[in-house]
């Protein structure tokens, strides 16, 4: 027979919202990891697309290219920071996008 009085610790009601936020925050994690997929095959993508743009102007880099992979780093600099406990701010879309 079980105390009824026996509580285990994960059935207080002081652990549920804990528990509420980590899955929350898994959600986020799991979102956030499919996003830093996209956003490193779109540098890829660019990176390819950067390196044409080069041959075919004489090695000048084109400026809006290298302005948004800027702005991707940055953007993926803040979401490995997140995905990795290292803030609780979470990025794009969540922030505005720096």
């Amino acid at each position: 027979m079980t105390d009824p009085t026996d509580t285990r610790p994960e059935d207080t009601p002081e652990t549920a919202p804990a528990d509420r936020k980590l899955l929350l925050r898994l959600l986020h994690l799991i979102l956030i990891a499919v996003l830093i997929g996209v956003a490193i095959a779109a540098m890829h993508a660019l990176t390819v697309v950067q390196f044409i743009v080069m041959l075919v102007d004489k090695g000048k880099p084109n400026p809006q290219l290298a302005a948004f992979g800027k702005t991707l780093g940055g953007w993926l600099s803040r979401a490995v920071r997140f995905q990795l406990a290292e803030t609780d701010d979470k990025p794009w879309p969540w922030a505005p996008l720096d």
